[in-house]
């Protein structure tokens, strides 16, 4: 697939400046570049898959991802081989060029102005239709015979002149569309109404200029008119809708400020140019930052997918979406936060597997359906050609007009986006639409203990061993401030130590501990099999300290479940679904477990990441089991992986792992049964909305193809018809989640 034809002009000369480029970009690197941009004229599925398409026609494309409700699209594109410019002309060639306002950042590219072009193109469309009819009154009352010599042709040039802005602007853009989608091999829903126009508008000419008829010019330029009025107010109902469903304004990513040297926990939305947040090992940065202090060493794979840190030095710009590995950071935010950009890059492509590339169940509904659209128009045409040859173009017409194609997509798309506005309300986020199609197949659930069954606060936190003296406590908290994990932060809630040391080295290794540097001290924190390297047999939850090569002690944690733990439980059982248990600690709480879970649950103890993910591989050699994996997203992105669907639990929503489909916050787990009753509901809605989509086409091609429709009737009947589907998907996800108690 190749884009046939080539862009000329140097409109957008201005994008091979580098300052320019830099206000426009979101990532920058040697071989990979971000951008996101708002396409006002992506309005129909074909747009989507033309647009999501690009790497086929420029090998410079890494990838397109395409945002319906809020008209945008995500490119990230190798700048050795395309440049900024380049994408841009691109897009622009294939019939969207971008709005790009180059004063405002990506956050604020959706509030664009009123499209003043659309309006006049109405109003001109609007002042022709109506003089035309007034113009064609005469005609019609007397039935095609008027007396006075010359004014039925003074009348019939007069409304052919009126018609020309019509066709040739009003119309315009139907025509360019279905141009540009047909000299790219694509059939999108601009043909059959560009069609259908040039067959009224050519047929009326014809009829006035060989004087063999008055033409229907006043039914043409009503089309259009009707059209263009029901495309506007279409996009008015979608933006007004999209807005609303903006679910990724409902993420609540979590960042540390510092504010006049004490730290306080604010979402990112809360965050402004100038702010000083703190990031630790393995936290997500939030926005487009300058390290101020500390050693950083960020990892891009959530944007390039390469996990080789990158080394950066103090006053050098971060991008966001990067995440810090080592010891803990300062950075002066210098950019709006973007919560869009952060969950677009969660859904990066180099973090998909298998399932996240199925097929979504209504593509084939939709696929093929401007090709039957044109299959009756031809068979109409072919039955009147034998039976009334005059009726031919009123039924094609009809025929073309009155389909709607958009709707099986819109039916889908807002239904997809009104659910996740709701789970997100709910504090559950999903990645994207396709979580929403995995959950509902799930017959397998495999929680982890700690941090998702268990609440990350623990009732009793105890030193046993040594007396810690004040030197060494002080030294462990510094050394747990630079880490993300639950028992870390319990950990330092736990000591009174008030000063923080330098830490010149730190390692976490996931699953197990800690190895760091801080004042001469070489210390090792984490599990009994770390500290000794050898499987030790435990009674309770606990992290083990050795100071120096020295073991001197280690905490023990009371285990507090989480609110409801039982009742949800409970009700998954009822709902049939089949329930594990893995843990990374000893099997201390196993009868505790047995109690919640019954006896026929499967529990596991003592299971590092890898085994996690080897259970979880096991499970799925069952082709019949899907199964969700619910874990803390630290130590489980394994198996978080490999799962069907994987849920990240967490109270620390800094953290952010690409591992995982959706993220849970803690306090909302009792929640999980009517999550799972809510994901389960939106293949009646999405079908629901399919009947009625298909049965609205089935009622009106019959009527258009037995001549009982006209043209103008058909125009106004299309864009309504889109608008009562959304109307619908909405109100029903919307009674669902309320059923659900969401």
């Amino acid at each position: 697939m190749t884009a046939k034809g080539k862009f000329s002009g140097n409109r957008f000369a201005y994008l091979d400046d580098e300052t320019t480029v830099k206000k426009i970009v979101s990532f920058s690197s040697n071989t990979l570049m971000t951008v996101t941009f708002y396409l006002p004229q992506m309005h129909c599925a074909s747009c989507v898959y033309l647009l999501e398409n690009l790497h086929r026609i420029n090998a410079g494309v890494i990838k397109s991802q395409t945002n319906f409700q809020r008209k945008e699209i995500f490119i990230s594109f190798n700048p050795q081989i395309i440049s900024l410019r380049k994408v841009v002309e691109l897009l622009s060639f294939i019939g969207y060029e971008p709005l790009i306002n180059l004063q405002s950042t990506t956050t604020e590219k959706k509030k664009v102005a009123v499209n003043k072009t659309a309006i006049y193109k109405i109003g001109v469309a609007g002042f022709a239709f109506a003089n035309i009819m007034m113009l064609s009154f005469p005609e019609y009352f007397s039935g095609g015979h008027i007396e006075q010599q010359g004014l039925k042709q003074t009348f019939s040039y007069l409304i052919f002149a009126l018609s020309l802005p019509v066709l040739f602007w009003s119309a315009s853009e139907f025509f360019i569309s279905a141009f540009k989608g047909f000299r790219q091999g694509i059939i999108n829903i601009d043909a059959p109404i560009a069609l259908a126009s040039l067959i009224a508008f050519s047929r009326s000419y014809y009829e006035i200029l060989t004087g063999s008829g008055a033409g229907f010019l006043d039914s043409a330029t009503g089309i259009v008119f009707f059209m263009l009025v029901g495309r506007w107010f279409q996009n008015k109902t979608y933006d007004s809708f999209s807005f609303d469903r903006d679910y990724k304004s409902y993420f609540p990513l979590g960042v540390t400020k510092i504010l006049n040297g004490i730290e306080k926990q604010i979402t990112v939305t809360q965050l402004q140019k100038g702010d000083t947040i703190l990031i630790r090992n393995g936290e997500l940065i939030p926005a487009d930052s300058v390290l101020k202090k500390g050693a950083a060493n960020i990892d891009y794979s959530f944007i390039s997918g390469e996990n080789l840190p990158v080394s950066k030095l103090n006053g050098e710009l971060i991008y966001a979406g990067g995440k810090q590995a080592g010891t803990t950071i300062e950075l002066e935010v210098v950019n709006d936060v973007s919560q869009s950009y952060i969950t677009q890059l969660w859904n990066n492509s180099v973090f998909r597997n298998a399932k996240n590339t199925k097929e979504s169940f209504i593509h084939p509904w939709s696929r093929y359906f401007t090709i039957m659209l044109f299959s009756i128009a031809i068979g109409g045409a072919i039955f009147w050609w034998f039976v009334n040859p005059a009726m031919i173009l009123h039924v094609v017409t009809s025929v073309l007009i009155v389909a709607c194609p958009c709707s099986l997509l819109l039916s889908a798309t807002f239904t997809f986006g009104n659910m996740l506005r709701h789970f997100g309300k709910n504090k559950m986020y999903l990645k994207n639409n396709s979580v929403i199609e995995s959950l509902a197949k799930v017959n397998t659930i495999v929680f982890d203990k700690t941090g998702t069954l268990t609440a990350q606060h623990f009732n009793d936190v105890k030193f046993i061993g040594k007396e810690l003296s004040k030197e060494n406590a002080t030294v462990i908290k510094s050394v747990c401030s630079h880490s993300s994990h639950p028992l870390s932060k319990m950990i330092c809630d736990f000591l009174k130590a008030d000063e923080k040391l330098f830490v010149e080295k730190f390692e976490e290794i996931k699953g197990r501990g800690i190895i760091a540097t801080i004042n001469n001290h070489v210390m090792k924190i984490g599990s009994a099999n770390f500290i000794f390297n050898a499987d030790a047999p435990q009674q309770a939850t606990t992290v083990h300290i050795e100071v120096n090569h020295v073991y001197v002690g280690h905490f023990e944690f009371a285990n507090q479940y989480r609110k409801n733990v039982d009742k949800t439980i409970n009700d998954l059982q009822k709902m049939n679904y089949e329930l594990h248990v893995l843990s990374g600690d000893n099997d201390s709480e196993k009868n505790n477990l047995q109690k919640l879970f019954g006896e026929k649950a499967v529990l596991k103890f003592n299971q590092n990441p890898q085994d996690k993910l080897r259970y979880i591989e096991h499970l799925q050699q069952d082709k019949n089991r899907k199964v969700l994996m619910l874990g803390d997203g630290l130590n489980d992105a394994g198996a978080l992986m490999q799962s069907d669907a994987g849920i990240a639990v967490t109270d620390n929503t800094a953290l952010f792992t690409p591992a995982c489909d959706a993220i849970l916050d803690g306090n909302k787990m009792e929640k999980l049964a009517a999550f799972m009753r809510y994901a389960k509901s939106e293949k009646k809605i999405v079908a629901a909305s399919f009947v009625l989509s298909i049965l609205y086409n089935i009622v009106g091609e019959s009527f258009a193809v037995s001549s009982h429709l006209s043209p103008m009737v058909a125009a106004i009947l299309m864009p309504l018809s889109s608008i009562s589907i959304v109307l619908f998907v909405t109100a029903a996800s919307s009674f669902s989640a309320r059923k659900m108690n969401l």
